[in-house]
């Protein structure tokens, strides 16, 4: 009887430390498109080895526990990049995104608790391959001696060959993924650059637009304002009273405007894709198309208003280091954060409040010369959307940014705000009112009939505020004291366009790529 029950407890601890081991080899599925299986035949085939020949390799156990560590790491990769940037893990893509990831760390959070998020990362990946060893260890320890092993082992590897539902292969499918990802984005690379190569001679030249000539241009790209904002309940309350009033605020200026969609490459992040879409007419979807597109020299917007005898200037107040690829893009002059001339707080990863980067470009736009086409990137509507400023009705007052001193520190912090994800999308909501606000106010103030003003979104914002699934569309409003100019958006060239400042919510928007080559048509010829 004693002996029965010893045989009945290992059996029990064998049957626990397999399931274990099991359930930690189901875990790369969460990173794998389709349903999760129950059985691993990794688990399997584990066991079976296990069962043969436990002792001929010692060092097989760190061995496995380091690759299922680094296995683990490429889900735990995978889940925040679904989070953030609304699609998956694709390593021949990621590895050149680790700087932007940590200074978006360090910028929210600060280096500390950046550091210690890091540190608890790495803490559970350790427990988690220390719980991998174990159930290893413990299931080496329970092994039966018997002289049948390699009949269970040959057993356990024919149960690998069933293919139901039931039974998978989840550590060797993400390894496979991964490799057909890598080797599908090199294709996809590789055309690029061929399409680049075979371009057209006309598209190897500037554009001019001569519809546009000694006019002012102003590109605005408002951070995270996508479509969501009016067809997701949670946000259409707050955005749809801001563009009526926006709606009353521009007409009482004797401005005119229209607003449609385009669909921006990514969503939650990586900006910049969005912005050289549109100035390029090019789909720059992840890092390596940017880069081939940069390094080809081809023209872009900024060229054509070059050729249109435009001065050209980017104002970039979240760039705060060397920005190589504004040469490339062959802008007349940039203003980054240190040539902005702020001397107001920082607000965690905003460097400067919209209203004082509108306020400073209208002091740079008056002292031009010429005709401007302009690039503006604002950033008051990027996370972590705390705090959200008020809006200073004297513009005047604003200054060199002190006036915004009396709000440094204001708000609570990031890490505090984003333990609660309504908290968060109420904050984001608000975000976006102020960013309007302030876009609508200088536009009133400093829009005229020479002006042409095109505000649009860069991206939507993460699937935490979207959900899963959410249409890639950004709205787009388009301004000017001339009515001329904003009526070739109504068209029907790009769809979706209408007067006011609510676009089509039932008509999808066009790809910022067909953007540049619509304005050649409408505004290149005489």
């Amino acid at each position: 009887m004693t002996t029965g029950s010893g045989v009945t407890r290992a059996r029990l601890r064998t049957l626990f430390w397999f399931l274990i081991l099991n359930t930690l080899l189901l875990v790369p599925a969460l990173a794998l498109p389709g349903s999760m299986p129950w059985l691993s035949v990794e688990a399997l085939a584990l066991w079976g080895l296990l069962c043969l020949g436990p002792r001929r390799w010692p060092g097989l156990g760190n061995v496995l526990t380091l690759v299922y560590s680094l296995l683990a790491l490429l889900v735990l990769v995978d889940v925040l990049v679904r989070q953030s940037l609304g699609r998956g893990l694709n390593l021949y893509l990621e590895v050149g995104l680790l700087d932007a990831a940590w200074n978006l760390l360090d910028t929210n959070l600060g280096p500390v608790t950046a550091g210690l998020a890091l540190a608890l990362l790495i803490g559970l990946l350790a427990a988690v391959g220390r719980l991998f060893s174990m159930s290893l260890e413990r299931l080496r320890q329970q092994v039966p001696e018997s002289p049948l092993k390699p009949l269970l082992l040959a057993a356990t590897l024919a149960l690998t060959g069933v293919a139901t539902p039931l039974i998978g292969s989840p550590t060797l499918a993400l390894i496979a993924h991964q490799a057909e990802l890598v080797t599908e984005t090199h294709q996809a690379f590789a055309a690029f650059s061929e399409q680049l190569r075979d371009q057209p001679t006309t598209e190897e030249a500037p554009t001019p637009l001569p519809m546009l000539a000694n006019r002012d241009v102003i590109l605005g790209f408002l951070e995270s304002y996508g479509v969501s904002t009016l067809t997701d309940s949670r946000y259409r309350s707050v955005v749809g009273q801001r563009l009526e009033a926006m709606s009353r605020e521009l007409a009482a200026a004797g401005l005119t405007v229209a607003t449609g969609r385009l669909q921006s490459p990514i969503q939650g992040g990586q900006s910049w894709l969005g912005h050289l879409s549109v100035l390029s007419g090019h789909w720059i979807h992840n890092q390596l198309t940017y880069e081939t597109f940069l390094s080809s020299g081809l023209p872009t917007l900024i060229d054509d208003f070059h050729g249109t005898g435009h001065q050209t200037l980017a104002v970039m107040p979240a760039i705060t280091q060397a920005w190589p690829e504004g040469r490339l893009l062959r802008y007349g002059q940039i203003y980054a954060h240190d040539d902005l001339d702020y001397q107001g707080p920082p607000f965690n990863w905003v460097t400067m409040p919209d209203q004082y980067t509108w306020h400073r470009f209208q002091q740079l736009r008056e002292q031009a010369p010429g005709p401007l086409f302009a690039e503006l990137a604002l950033i008051s509507s990027h996370a972590p959307w705390v705090p959200v400023l008020p809006v200073l009705e004297d513009w005047d007052a604003i200054g060199n940014g002190r006036a915004f001193e009396r709000w440094r520190d204001a708000g609570e912090p990031p890490v505090s705000l984003w333990r609660d994800p309504d908290r968060v999308r109420t904050q984001y909501a608000r975000a976006i009112d102020y960013t309007l606000a302030v876009a609508s106010g200088f536009a009133a103030r400093n829009v005229g009939q020479k002006t042409l003003m095109i505000l649009l979104g860069d991206h939507q914002p993460a699937p935490l505020i979207t959900g899963d699934n959410a249409s890639r569309d950004v709205v787009v409003h388009v301004i000017s004291g001339d009515p001329a100019l904003v009526q070739p958006f109504l068209s029907g060239e790009l769809p979706g366009f209408r007067l006011g400042t609510r676009p089509d919510l039932k008509t999808a928007g066009a790809p910022m790529s067909r953007f540049r080559p619509f304005l050649h048509r409408s505004f290149g010829r005489h």
